[in-house]
């Protein structure tokens, strides 16, 4: 007898179900991308930093939802392999900006064609519009509004979600 999906475990809890979804994403987008000697987490760092346009490192993670510490690890390895460089902020001399190296750009380039196939497959097989809602409902989740309210749940106080 085939086991029901809400037979497993993983089912009752969302932050199981959301770890275990990125593990197959990861892999799948891992293959589609083809052979690479950068991790997922590096690729979305190489976009954020073009899409942000030097921002600053406290910015970065920010954005990424990582800790500076992390953040810092993470980026120790791209400036060692020569696609992304530290400069101070002309503003604030302590503050320091991460900057994409020309290498840096070409490898991001080079492996926007290939995430754009992986994401266009999602797309297909998941449904442009369950697509979109998808990634609405996991930006809402990743929210500074939704932190809020899930501290407040435990507080006691009324729901502040939509």
């Amino acid at each position: 007898m085939e086991k029901k999906i809400e037979d497993n475990i993983w089912f009752h809890c969302s932050n199981s179900s959301v770890r275990r979804a990125a593990r197959q994403l990861r892999q799948l987008y891992g293959d589609a991308m083809g052979m690479t000697d950068l991790r997922g987490t590096q690729f979305s760092l190489l976009s954020q930093i073009r899409h942000l346009k030097e921002p600053t490192q406290k910015e970065l993670a920010q954005v990424m939802i990582m800790d500076l510490s992390a953040l810092g690890h993470t980026l120790k390895l791209l400036i060692r392999d020569g696609l992304v460089e530290l400069v101070p902020d002309e503003k604030d001399r302590r503050a320091r900006r991460v900057r994409l190296t020309p290498a840096g750009e070409q490898r991001q380039d080079e492996l926007v064609a290939a995430w754009q196939n992986a994401q266009r497959r999602f797309d297909k097989v998941f449904g442009a519009e369950r697509s979109e809602e998808f990634r609405r409902a996991l930006a809402f989740i990743a929210s500074d509004e939704f932190a809020a309210a899930y501290a407040a749940a435990d507080e006691g106080e009324e729901d502040q979600t939509h």
